[in-house]
């Protein structure tokens, strides 16, 4: 396994030469030389699951697959997870909001995501509970995705609900690379990587400059965002490895929030402007992780250990001048924590039955996360702050047998035990709680053939809430007394599957799951409070489909289908807002190893309620994207058109009450919204050496 650990050090050539020295410093000096090791390359969707699944729901995408996808953001890498949608509602800097199998997953309540063994959820957030923001990844280090949905897998803890993903970055670079990429709306950006012998292993290094305008009237963006990695990893033989790897990223951005509908039909404001022009924000995120894998006695074990230092310091307004009418509602968040984190785990077993048992730590020293008034950026009074301890430790057993040559189970038994301690400004809301939670696992396969596989699938996850909400007392606006929340929010699921891979051309699959979630109470972020929503359930289908014409052409073409409502009668009605109902990715590639080479992706996602009732809905959003590229020997040129055919579809919306100048005190409820980004092109120039 890989060991992830962040330190708090400035993105600069003094803290890249400072990465070098540290991980010099902390390798072991016995490894030997990699260069008789053979090389494996990760073929994603083409490396046959046949035999290795545990689920139809499950599978891996490889570096060659994200680099020819064209993508807007960063975060947008992740919609190579079949049924995945990353939209946004504010500025690049922030996280992407994201929905899968009918749930809103805002920034990732429900989907759970590791970088290099390092964990990207972020609970207790100061925005909001589960907080993934991918900014700090650099999408050409990226070596594999692998996705699993559902909550089969004995490995998979908190936030995994809807699923999960493991990003792994690369160890070492065959040619190292000089990239810039340059486009429309000061679009700017330069990429430095390359990886050499240092002792006896590999050191990877890289760094990255972006600055982004972006395409709004009254605001721009004004991103600038920096990012570097070093990684020193060795292999001694084929059946050890480890890594160290440090990461550092900082960003600071302006924002065009979500704007209302009526404004823009009034023709007061361009779908590409702004009510609230000094939103924005900074952000950084430094790390130090490390791992390692190998032989113990008659198994094999592996460790992870990562330590982060992460902050956010966020302005935002979603109502304008409702509940202040002078100064307005614009809010500040902060969020300043250390992360730190071990997981392990040990394998053994014989030729028809395995055993794995694994441990996880986890600790969230939160020194402030905080909810104030703000006006222009300079904060007023604060509406809620506080201190808070999280701790978390997760064992689990898991036993996969081969009952017969055809037919194999997996089952599994996971138990998480959570502690919070906050220390509020408002003394009430101080406090401490507690909670255990036990998730059996199980999976049976049965091999059609050597080509087909069948999936019957069951378990049980769950998510964290917000620590301030398994404490709180007192609504910190209202200052009426307010409902806790349940800390740890069970969900129950099912599926069966069936998977064909045929000939290396053909990799199609087909799930069809049902999902049920407890009474879910959230503390709400932006509002410092909390809120509770009744059971739900949810059930869909999905089929995603790969073909490869040839060694060089390929086409694809993925369908989520889902119905989602609430289990409990209410007067308000039982339609879930912000859940997506049908979701359908297509595209095709052409990649040849000298020559032309590119891509065309469709992302379409369906028309989803506002309201309980369903009276209010959101319209539907497609939009294509392109590239098209040369290459030949160590020089790649490569154009983008993102957006092609210039779709005004949102990217997000919400129906809720805001207030403009002159406009009832009461406000007005409205949709408000937040555009796809009008088609914009993008051309990058990369050298090899």
């Amino acid at each position: 396994m890989k060991l992830s650990i962040r330190c708090p050090l400035p993105v600069s050539p003094a803290s890249l030469a400072a990465s070098v020295a540290l991980v010099a410093i902390v390798a072991p000096r016995h490894a030997a030389a990699l260069d008789s090791l053979e090389e494996v390359t990760v073929r994603g969707r083409w490396d046959n699951p046949i035999g290795r699944s545990i689920s139809a729901s499950q599978g891996v995408v490889g570096a060659e697959e994200i680099a020819l996808r064209p993508r807007l953001r960063t975060g947008d890498i992740l919609e190579a997870v079949p049924g995945l949608i990353m939209t946004q509602h504010s500025g690049t800097g922030k996280s992407n909001q994201m929905f899968l199998r009918g749930f809103n997953l805002d920034h990732g309540t429900d989907f759970a995501t590791w970088v290099d063994g390092m964990p990207v959820n972020m609970p207790t957030h100061g925005h909001g509970q589960g907080y993934t923001d991918l900014n700090f990844l650099i999408p050409e280090l990226v070596e594999r995705i692998e996705y699993r949905k559902g909550a089969y897998y004995a490995d998979v803890s908190d936030f995994s609900s809807a699923g999960s993903a493991r990003l792994s970055t690369f160890r070492r670079l065959d040619e190292g690379m000089l990239q810039a990429g340059v486009g429309e709306d000061g679009y700017v950006r330069v990429l430095l990587a390359d990886s050499v012998a240092v002792g006896r292993g590999d050191l990877l290094f890289a760094a990255q400059a972006h600055r982004y305008d972006g395409p709004w009237v009254d605001v721009p963006e004004d991103l600038e965002r920096r990012n570097a990695l070093v990684t020193w990893s060795a292999r001694p033989d084929e059946d050890r490895e480890w890594h160290v790897t440090l990461m550092a990223y900082d960003a600071e951005w302006n924002a065009a929030d979500q704007i209302p509908r009526r404004a823009v039909d009034a023709g007061l404001l361009s779908p590409l402007g702004s009510i609230d022009p000094t939103l924005g924000g900074e952000t950084s995120r430094h790390s130090l992780s490390g791992g390692w894998h190998g032989s113990v006695g008659r198994g094999r074990a592996r460790v992870n250990a990562y330590l982060i230092d992460y902050e956010l310091d966020l302005f935002s307004n979603f109502t304008y001048w409702l509940d202040d009418p002078v100064d307005g509602d614009q809010f500040e968040q902060v969020d300043d924590r250390t992360v730190a984190g071990l997981d392990l785990a040990f394998s053994f077993g014989g030729r028809r039955s395995s055993h794995t048992f694994g441990a996880g730590l986890r600790h969230d020293d939160i020194d402030d996360v905080g909810l104030f008034r703000s006006k222009a950026r300079r904060r007023g009074a604060a509406i809620r702050r506080d201190s808070v301890e999280q701790r978390s430790i997760g064992l689990y057993y898991s036993n996969e047998t081969s009952w017969t040559e055809r037919l194999r189970s997996i089952v599994g038994l996971r138990a998480d035990r959570y502690d919070f301690d906050v220390t509020s400004a408002f003394a009430p809301n101080s406090g401490s709680s507690d909670d255990t939670i036990v998730s059996p696992k199980a999976s049976v396969i049965y091999a059609a053939s050597d080509e087909i596989e069948l999936y019957v699938s069951a378990g049980k996850s769950f998510h964290s809430n917000d620590a301030r909400g398994t404490t709180i007392a007192f609504d910190p606006v209202t200052e009426e007394p307010a409902e806790r929340v349940d800390p740890l929010v069970a969900s129950r699921q099912a599926e069966v599957g069936a998977r064909a891979f045929f000939d290396d051309r053909v990799n199609l699959s087909a799930t069809l799951w049902y999902l049920e979630l407890d009474s879910e109470l959230l503390f709400v972020g932006d509002a410092g409070n909390t809120e509770a929503s009744g059971a739900s359930r949810r059930y869909g289908i999905e089929i995603p489909l790969y073909y490869r014409i040839n060694e060089q052409v390929t086409f694809d073409v993925e369908l989520a289908l889902t119905e989602s409502e609430f289990t409990d009668d209410s007067p308000a009605g039982r339609e879930i807002p912000g859940s997506i109902d049908r979701v359908l990715s297509a595209g095709v590639t052409v990649n040849r190893p000298n020559g032309l080479y590119g891509s065309a992706r469709l992302r379409y996602f369906g028309p989803r309620p506002l309201v309980e009732d369903g009276s209010v809905e959101s319209g539907s959003s497609a939009v294509v994207n392109a590239s098209v590229g040369y290459r030949r020997d160590r020089f790649d040129i490569r154009f983008d058109v993102l957006n092609l055919l210039d779709s005004d579809d949102e990217d997000i919306a919400y129906f809720y009450a805001s207030r403009l100048p002159g406009e009832p005190l009461a406000g007005v409820e409205d949709v408000h919204f937040h555009p796809i980004e009008p088609r914009t092109a993008r051309l990058y120039v990369r050298f090899a050496f």
